[in-house]
């Protein structure tokens, strides 16, 4: 193989791998980059063993992926009704969590939402509710992202081996 192959391969299958870390962590858009790293290995592939049309779907699973993202949180947000403030706090505790490895990822949006929702309406207990909510909205957001891109590579790996 040529070296020029061999680093677009490298960088094609890091976006993925990247991408699905991402999908977990608010830091990067993980479906956006499990997609150019198939797009990637797609077009070295000289789109042979996977087409416009698979492209196409891909594309349209990582739009829904990223649409889902923002429901997800917004949704967990609203049916506690949170207010802006405490959507801002739970990605910004999400922001701040990864610097505090696995219980920062996993605390960071609640504590920032709880923060967030306490500088809005000075609720205690709403707070802990809208932080509660958030969170869920922010896991079950992620958990379809996860879900969607493993279905991308999926999708791929089947079209890449017809």
């Amino acid at each position: 193989m040529e070296p020029l192959t061999i680093f677009l391969a490298t960088v094609a299958a890091l976006l993925v791998l990247a991408g699905l870390f991402g999908a977990l962590l608010p830091v990067l858009p993980g479906p956006p980059l499990v997609f150019s790293g198939l797009w990637l290995a797609a077009w070295m592939g000289g789109y042979e063993h996977v087409g416009g049309r698979v492209i196409l779907v891909l594309a349209a699973i990582t739009v829904v992926a990223v649409l889902l993202d923002f429901v997800a949180s917004a949704l967990g947000a609203r049916r506690v009704g949170a207010s802006p403030l405490a959507v801002v706090g739970a990605f910004g505790g999400a922001m701040v969590g990864i610097f505090f490895g696995i219980p920062g990822i996993l605390l960071g949006p609640f504590v920032g939402a709880v923060a967030g929702e306490l500088i809005a309406r000075k609720d205690l207990a709403g707070a802990a509710d809208v932080g509660v909510g958030t969170w869920i909205g922010l896991v079950l957001g992620a958990v379809a992202k996860v879900a969607l891109s493993l279905l991308m590579i999926l999708i791929f790996t089947v079209a890449w081996w017809m």
